[in-house]
């Protein structure tokens, strides 16, 4: 719980935000504490679990669906392009960008390591029935900013001072 006295609007939201990081910090970290036993961070882990389930995609495509800035993308495709993990594959249309595939390797690596990462997130949520599941995956996502755009705003802090 926040300790911060203020308008009763913004202390619950705060509250709320303490929760929902705390959750997600140790979810997280219980699902992702063999990522290291396989020399992968968060970051590579997420980028050879999407390239597996949805394709070969460019980098700016990868960098939306993992939730990572561009440049910090490039480093993590670095890294797995040295452990020979992922291929830079310049577009045959525009040869400006590149298409980011798996490797025999890296695809070999996914598929052996995501069923732990499964089971571990199935463990992890097993504390909620489905309908909380449900309830959950509905009020994260009405917390995404394209889901706020048709609020009023708020009253501000200055506004109650």
């Amino acid at each position: 719980m926040t300790h911060y006295q203020g308008p009763q609007h913004i202390v619950e939201s705060l509250d709320s935000f303490i929760k929902l990081m705390r959750a997600a910090e140790s979810v997280a970290a219980r699902v992702h504490q063999q990522l290291p036993v396989h020399n992968l961070t968060i970051s590579q882990f997420g980028v050879l679990e999407a390239l597996y389930h949805l394709g070969p995609m460019c980098q700016r495509q990868l960098a939306q669906k993992i939730l990572k800035s561009s440049g910090n993308m490039t480093m993590v495709i670095d890294n797995l392009e040295k452990r020979n993990l992922v291929v830079r594959m310049r577009d045959v249309k525009d040869r400006r960008f590149f298409t980011i595939q798996l490797t025999p390797e890296g695809d070999r690596l996914i598929a052996k390591i995501f069923p732990d990462q499964a089971q571990r997130i199935a463990e992890a949520f097993a504390v909620l029935d489905h309908n909380e599941k449900k309830e959950l995956a509905r009020l994260c996502k009405k917390l995404k900013p394209q889901n706020q755009a048709n609020h009023s705003p708020l009253p501000t802090v200055n506004d109650h001072v």
